[in-house]
């Protein structure tokens, strides 16, 4: 396979989840992130050795000309975007960093994108967050009802996307999956957030008791969905990754306490919820099961086991590495 997949947001947990299928396939990919790449206990790719990989730390808010020069420079068949402004409470802090990143700038970048005759396919890593609280499982053609600066923004650039392809052309596919997880997440993410806390002795905060209610879906599944997507999706289209298994947060992570080996009474302390939060968006993904032949193989309790793993086995390193999230705009 000599084709080329160009990767924008390559540091982050699905973007670099992605490269690691990719490169598993036989793809060269080249990514690109606006900072250096983080400690490789965050970086899939880097556990093997011997790939076809480059990175290029380039900011979608800055660096758009280089990012295209690049692009044309390896005439890339695919380019895959999972760069965005991506924390959802957070975004009511400064939410026109958000709407820079996630409209704007992504809006210049489509725009030269749109010009190169290359281009076989522009695959957008989008959020379930564009259609707000939702009831029943929610399919692809749902109205965007986002209640967030961060999901707004979204939806901005989405509803940007759909308007390119039907004025130009433009071959693009949309992916929303569910709530992902597994090892090499951020550490401010729930799963192994809540499994370091327990390891380490510290309480958990559990945002409004836990009762929101998600699917929680493994990085690599999703990792393998996008990949079929970006091959056999048609132009235009959007794609659902979820499993059909819904948990409250809660019990999440009551699993991940019971797995762990503490108990959860004494290792959690209810706080209040964040402004805008979603009670619950539960996607339907039976288009890609019966379009594409992709299926959930990873059970949620097999995944927990393997990110507690991958802590314990790096607990080390993780342990010098930031735990919270730090806002760059």
């Amino acid at each position: 396979m000599n084709k080329t997949i160009v990767v924008i947001g390559s540091n982050s947990f699905s973007g670099a989840s992605f490269v690691d299928v990719a490169l598993d396939q036989g793809y060269k990919v080249i990514g690109m992130s606006r900072s250096e790449e983080p400690s490789s206990v965050f970086l899939p790719y880097k556990w093997k050795e011997g790939r076809d990989f480059t990175f290029h730390q380039l900011d979608l808010n800055h660096d758009i000309d280089e990012m295209i020069r690049v692009i044309k420079e390896h005439k890339a068949e695919y380019v895959v975007n999972f760069a965005s402004q991506s924390m959802v409470g957070e975004s009511w802090q400064h939410p026109e960093h958000w709407f820079m990143t996630n409209a704007v700038s992504t809006v210049k970048l489509h725009d030269q994108l749109r010009q190169l005759d290359f281009l076989d396919k522009y695959v957008h890593i989008s959020t379930p967050e564009v259609y707000g609280t939702c009831e029943g499982l929610v399919q692809e053609h749902s109205n965007y009802n986002p209640s967030t600066p961060y999901a707004v923004s979204r939806a901005a650039g989405d509803m940007s996307l759909h308007s390119f392809e039907k004025a130009y052309n433009f071959p693009v596919v949309f992916t929303r999956a569910a709530n992902v997880f597994g090892p090499g997440q951020q550490l401010y993410r729930i799963v192994p957030r809540a499994a370091l806390y327990f390891m380490t002795g510290e309480k958990l905060q559990l945002h409004g008791g836990g009762h929101s209610v998600r699917s929680f879906i493994h990085i690599r599944d999703v990792s393998d969905g996008t990949l079929r997507i970006m091959n056999d999706g048609p132009i235009g289209e959007i794609y659902h990754l979820s499993t059909t298994r819904n948990i409250s947060i809660r019990d999440l992570v009551a699993m991940v306490a019971e797995q762990v080996g503490v108990a959860f009474e004494d290792h959690v302390e209810v706080v209040g919820e964040r402004l805008g939060k979603d009670s619950a968006y539960l996607l339907d993904a039976a288009k890609a099961r019966n379009t594409l032949g992709w299926e959930d193989k990873i059970s949620l309790e097999q995944g927990v086991e393997e990110t507690i793993g991958w802590l314990r086995d790096n607990l080390d390193t993780i342990k010098k590495q930031p735990s919270d999230y730090i806002h760059k705009p």
